[in-house]
């Protein structure tokens, strides 16, 4: 069995037992540090923000559908616009999570990493660490910082396209189609908005996982 067949193995067992502090135990006798556990979810986060943001678009665009729908089916326009937002939530939910296990890999990180301090017995190579510590702790704080601000901005957009879709649903014909598209162009604003936070949430990402993998 290779290295990387036994680190999923590892990875799917623990993860399921919900046991985290058993899980980075077990993934460092394979080799696999926090370190690069958290660089891995920072890439995750990372990725899961960029689904988000085609997710949020493609759902603009079905509401757009919909809003400008002449002739046709327009329950068949509803329901995709519906399917956009749920996905919409379901990809905001998933960056959530996203963002909790960077969190929490960090915690355990950082503490483990100051431990480790302590026990080096020369001072310069102790004050060297400990520098690294301070800005590896600023440069993270600055990620989750910017990743916190873009998933604050997902919650009104869903609120939003929420309420859309609840009025139309017992209201669906061309005069409360009317009725909700001077909410439209407020919702495209926050959606842009909601892009360009994730745009600096992702090139923080990026600058992030450059800066720790220096500093192995």
């Amino acid at each position: 069995m290779n290295k990387h067949i036994s680190i999923a193995i590892i990875a799917t067992t623990l993860l399921l037992s919900g046991c985290q502090s058993a899980y980075y135990g077990a993934m460092e006798k394979v080799g696999y540090h926090k370190r690069d556990i958290m660089v891995d979810r920072v890439n995750d986060a990372k990725e899961s923000q960029e689904e988000a943001q085609e997710q949020f678009s493609s759902a603009l665009e079905e509401m757009q559908a919909l809003l400008n729908h002449d002739g046709g089916d327009l329950e068949t326009a509803y329901n995709k616009a519906k399917d956009e937002y749920e996905s919409s939530q379901d990809a905001a939910d998933d960056v959530s999570k996203r963002i909790e296990k960077v969190e929490d890999v960090a915690d355990a990180l950082f503490e483990e990493w100051q431990t480790e301090i302590g026990e080096i017995s020369k001072a310069s190579l102790r004050r060297n660490s400990e520098s690294k510590l301070r800005e590896t702790k600023r440069s993270y704080e600055q990620l989750v910082r910017t990743m916190k601000r873009a998933e604050g901005k997902m919650a009104p957009v869903l609120t939003a396209m929420k309420d859309n879709m609840l009025y139309l649903k017992h209201n669906l014909n061309a005069q409360a189609i009317g009725a909700i598209k001077g909410e439209f162009t407020s919702l495209q604003t926050d959606i842009s908005s909601l892009i360009k936070e994730m745009n600096k949430s992702i090139a923080e990402s990026n600058k992030f996982i450059a800066s720790i993998e220096g500093t192995k």
